[in-house]
């Protein structure tokens, strides 16, 4: 039995809550690092991310720590003896600098360099998550205004040290803050489309600013267990396969499509894409994502300039709806069902819209709005 005289049993029970509150929304570990720290009286602490093969340390959810000694720390990580430490330890495994020999570690670089000149006396951490040459790491510490820790300390770090090493797994939450990702989420929140990225068993690691708004709305999909969850059953099913296969090693890389109608009779073209593997995995692991799912409201963010097409045009906003529904591969069963109308009107839609066109076939018809996107350089024209 692990003593913890001096801590309660409701405060304890209150941190090991907070660290599983964390698997669903990753910015919570602000607060429950704070927490952790309160708990073994400690004056500052956090997530660490270790990246031997760049030899880069970077530090989330911290607090309590000048920058200046964060920047030293990262620059001399790769010496400390935190990281000779973690090359052997498994997962899981707590360390303190002070359960090492003290008079060593006073007499050390590290000390004198790194410590010393900010206060710090004694560091206590373990291993949280291990892939590849990445490594994360929880921690706290203390001042030489406190005692160094004592094994009452690193007994409650090995409580709490399986419950987070947990949740990290659950959640990939260090994969969503790593690696520098704010310029790629930048770019998903520039795009007029609803981006999620799901992990292999579909759960969602990422959604941009338009999918949170897509599920605040709630008329065509919601978040239901951390994953994608279409209010049409028939379109539930359907992308639950869809992101099943596009997980899988054949997956077609072109992506596929299907629709997901809302409550009202409209909905959204979903695209998926898988993203773990060649370039594309280079790009998206810091979101640990295994597919991307494009949720597009065809006739709200075109790809094509739509609405100045229909005016161009004279086309009606029904006309418009089955234009870019059609613009985007489907057929006219698959328009219809879509947009929640019988595939005869969908014709009837299609034959105006040739008339008003002075088209004769749905291909001459979308090769012309095709024609009005602003010119774009290909891949193909800037290797030609």
């Amino acid at each position: 039995m692990i003593g913890l005289d001096g801590v309660s049993a409701q405060a304890l029970s209150d941190v090991i809550g907070a660290v599983y509150d964390c698997a669903l929304n990753p910015q919570l570990w602000a607060a429950t690092c704070r927490k952790i720290a309160d708990l073994c009286e400690s004056t500052a602490g956090g997530i660490c991310v270790h990246d031997m093969r760049h030899v880069q340390n970077d530090q989330l959810f911290v607090f309590g720590y000048e920058q200046t000694f964060l920047e030293k720390l990262g620059t001399n990580y790769a010496q400390t003896p935190m990281a000779a430490a973690d090359v052997v330890a498994d997962v899981g495994q707590v360390n303190a600098l002070s359960m090492n020999d003290p008079d060593e570690l006073l007499e050390s670089r590290f000390y004198r360099e790194v410590l010393q000149p900010y206060g710090l006396q004694d560091i206590i951490w373990f291993p949280a998550l291990r892939t590849g040459a990445r490594m994360a790491s929880m921690h706290a510490s203390r001042t030489e205004k406190a005692p160094r820790y004592q094994q009452l300390d690193v007994n409650l770090f090995k409580l709490l040290s399986p419950h987070v090493c947990r949740t990290l797994t659950i959640s990939d939450a260090l994969d969503l803050r790593t690696l520098r990702s704010e310029i790629l989420e930048k770019t998903f929140d520039m795009l007029a489309v609803g981006v999620f990225l799901t992990s292999r068993d579909g759960r969602v690691v990422y959604m941009n600013e338009v999918a949170e708004r897509q599920i605040k709305t709630g008329n065509a999909v919601r978040i239901v267990g951390n994953r994608i969850f279409p209010v049409d059953l028939a379109a539930r099913a359907a992308l639950a396969k869809a992101i099943d296969e596009a997980s899988g090693i054949d997956a077609d890389l072109s992506g596929q499509s299907l629709a997901i109608p809302d409550i009202d009779g409209a909905g959204y073209i979903a695209t998926l894409l898988p993203v773990d593997r060649g370039q594309r995995s280079g790009i998206l692991a810091p979101f640990a994502a295994s597919v991307a799912v494009f949720m597009k409201d065809p006739a709200e963010a075109p790809m094509m300039p739509g609405e100045a097409f229909a005016r161009l045009y004279k086309l009606t906003g029904g006309e418009l709806r089955v234009l870019m529904t059609l613009a985007q591969g489907l057929g006219a069963k698959e328009t219809a069902d879509m947009l929640g109308i019988g595939e005869p009107t969908v014709r009837s839609h299609l034959q105006r819209i040739f008339s008003k066109t002075n088209t004769t076939r749905q291909a001459d018809l979308l090769r012309l709005l095709q024609s009005s996107t602003p010119p774009l350089l290909s891949a193909q024209s800037a290797v030609g």
